[in-house]
């Protein structure tokens, strides 16, 4: 079973240097029937203005993912790291028992276009930590490259939760094949660009919630890029 999320039904706020679109429930958007999808909480599609950012803010018991579509993003925390992600970046924060950051868009002349992504840990009240990793375009292009998992396999970031992210850029008419295992789950999030997934069509920006299905097929109708989502 597949069950499109279309970006037009998305939570959506604009703070003016902020554009966010949320697939589930998020900050003042509550939407009962879109609050996650197993361990998958929070898909926000952020877009922001150059030289703002988000102030410093709490944050505990949450798997965080960052992953950067254009732009340059600093993030700052209270575990002492500090860095400059862009393109191809994949960053992680597991806030555990609780964590102070704080992201901002360091450019003058450009927005950044981030996905940000929470994911339910599989234990409460661990140590923070954090993790970084760049996956190229190359690495990513007509085939699915883990980014995240359970186990940092493959080169991957890890993460506490049986969960994994992989990422993909599509050229028009390839596709890429994933199967899921018997009682697991995907997700897949149009990050730009239009494909199909086992022949539905999904445009940029839109979801799919995937149940009951072993073999998937994703194929690009336009140039795309992805994000699929395995999930116990």
């Amino acid at each position: 079973m597949i069950v499109r999320r279309p970006a037009a039904e998305r939570g959506h706020s604009d703070l003016g240097w902020l554009n966010s679109w949320h697939t589930f429930s998020f900050s003042d958007y509550h939407d009962p029937a879109h609050m996650g999808f197993r361990s998958l909480r929070v898909i926000n599609d952020d877009r922001v203005a150059a030289g703002m950012g988000f102030g410093t803010h709490p944050h505990r018991d949450m798997e965080i993912v960052s992953y950067v579509v254009s732009g340059q993003l600093a993030h700052k925390d209270s575990m002492g790291n500090g860095s400059t992600i862009v393109r191809g970046d994949v960053q992680y924060m597991s806030a555990g028992t609780g964590v102070l950051h704080s992201e901002f868009n360091p450019s003058q002349a450009e927005g950044v276009h981030f996905l940000q992504i929470w994911i339910l840990p599989a234990e409460r009240g661990a140590a923070p930590r954090y993790g970084q990793k760049n996956f190229s375009d190359d690495e990513k292009r007509n085939r699915l490259r883990l980014a995240v998992s359970n186990d940092g396999r493959d080169g991957s970031i890890a993460i506490r939760q049986d969960a994994s992210i992989y990422a993909g850029l599509i050229d028009l008419g390839s596709s890429v094949s994933h199967t899921l295992a018997p009682g697991r789950h995907g997700w897949l999030q149009i990050v730009s660009g239009a494909a199909q997934l086992n022949g539905q069509r999904l445009d940029e920006g839109d979801g799919a919630a995937i149940s009951a299905e072993t073999a998937l097929e994703i194929r690009a109708i336009s140039p795309a890029e992805i994000l699929l989502f395995d999930l116990n």
